[in-house]
């Protein structure tokens, strides 16, 4: 198994442009398990320890693959297999932005990934064991973000009201899209 700077250097030689590595075009052989573990809260642990340098984090990001339920670190040449305790990213902020004066709604995870919620990038809020809500976007290549709680306050603060089929629902638009962040109360 490569060390974390074995697989950095691995990861540094197959970067591609700007849009990031094309990991999709990527199906090298599986080459194992790696002790790598992404934890709920974001946090990237190898072998059990944290991994401190968030330049090391982000560039993992950039080649986590996700095939079914099962997520991966590839290269052209390699494909370490690391297990996602919830969802691989988390989307700690929201703000409204303007553009040509309508307004979207702009994420940022904690791989600094910013993302604009639209039909490409959808939200979802589903519901917990005990009745949470589990708020959650789509990033990139079938890889989310779990919404956290704070961002998650301030999309609630950016919701309105909306008579739907089931009642009333909060919901909040990013550019053409409208996503529902469920019933209101009482309904």
């Amino acid at each position: 198994m490569p060390s974390p700077d074995e697989l950095l250097a691995a990861l540094e030689r197959a970067q591609a442009g700007p849009g990031g590595p094309p990991v999709d075009t990527w199906d090298p052989p599986l080459s194992g398990d790696m002790d790598m573990v992404i934890c709920a809260d974001g946090t990237w642990l190898h072998e059990g320890d944290p991994i401190r340098r968030h330049s090391l984090v982000k560039l993992f990001a950039s080649v986590l693959k996700r095939e079914g339920d099962d997520y991966f670190l590839v290269t052209p040449v390699e494909k370490w297999r690391i297990r996602v305790e919830d969802l691989p990213f988390v989307a700690h902020t929201v703000e409204q932005v303007q553009r040509e004066g309508t307004p979207y709604l702009l994420f940022t995870t904690n791989v600094d990934d910013e993302v604009v919620a639209d039909s490409a990038h959808p939200l979802d809020v589903t519901t917990g064991e005990g009745g949470e809500p589990q708020p959650s976007l789509h990033v990139r290549r079938g890889l989310s973000a779990r919404i956290g709680r704070n961002a998650f306050y301030d999309l609630v603060a950016l919701a309105q009201p909306e008579d739907g089929q089931g009642g009333t629902e909060l919901v909040v638009r990013s550019g053409d899209s409208v996503f529902s962040l469920g019933a209101v109360n009482g309904d």
